[in-house]
């Protein structure tokens, strides 16, 4: 019986029965590389998980409108995937801006808290002025932070009566400075409000502040 068998077909069937060692054993090899290489990578490959970068941090508790020194702010290394936008690692391009608003010990100052003439130059124009104010209400001061946009009122002369509406001097000053503490001695008006405007309607609020009591709106 066993020589009714073809001996090619027989053949042809050890063949395909038989698993080929030279293809499995090439393909080993090449999976191995393959392994090699990933893990290269990933070695080299920096993880996004651990870069760190630099960041300016306050250094203290900040009030707002606070001109910032060297005393106030430092470097810290922190990791990339917890800093805000809007970071700087440059020391330099922090000192000398104002807060505008109170910020915390440690906290990482971005470009929307810092008010400086870059930001006096992109909401008024690079004619802006900058209008010292005494207002009439010493409670608003406290409500007014750097960045606010405000209108500038003046109350009517005493010429014109008690009744006489306010006159609006000026729209869409934006507030640079509050001071933090009274600036001239016992007696004087209190805080002052720094504001900025076109040099035109920086001129008039000035000379309305002179002879007239001063107030603001807020946008």
């Amino acid at each position: 019986m066993g020589e009714s068998l073809d001996p090619s077909a027989l053949t042809r069937l050890r063949r395909a029965l038989r698993p080929d060692w030279t293809r499995t054993v090439a393909a080993r090899r090449i999976a191995a590389g393959l392994l090699v290489t990933l893990a290269a990578v990933a070695a080299f490959r920096p993880d996004p998980a651990g870069v760190r970068t630099d960041v300016v941090i306050a250094l203290r508790d900040l009030p707002p409108g606070t001109a910032l020194t060297a005393g106030d702010v430092g470097v810290e290394t922190r990791l990339a995937t917890t800093v805000p936008d809007g970071a700087t690692g440059d020391i330099a391009i922090v000192l000398g801006a104002t807060l505008s608003g109170p910020a915390r010990r440690g906290e990482v100052l971005t470009d929307v808290r810092l008010l400086g003439s870059r930001l006096t130059e992109a909401s008024v124009g690079p004619d802006a002025r900058i209008v010292p104010l005494h207002l009439a209400d010493e409670a608003l001061v406290a409500l007014i932070r750097p960045g606010d946009i405000v209108d500038v009122l003046a109350a009517g002369s005493t010429d014109a009566g008690p009744d006489t509406a306010p006159e609006v001097v000026a729209t869409e000053a934006v507030v640079t400075l509050v001071s933090a503490e009274p600036t001239g001695p016992a007696g004087s008006p209190g805080r002052v409000v720094l504001v900025a405007l076109p040099r035109h309607a920086a001129n008039a609020v000035a000379g309305a502040a002179l002879t007239r009591q001063i107030t603001v709106t807020f946008h």
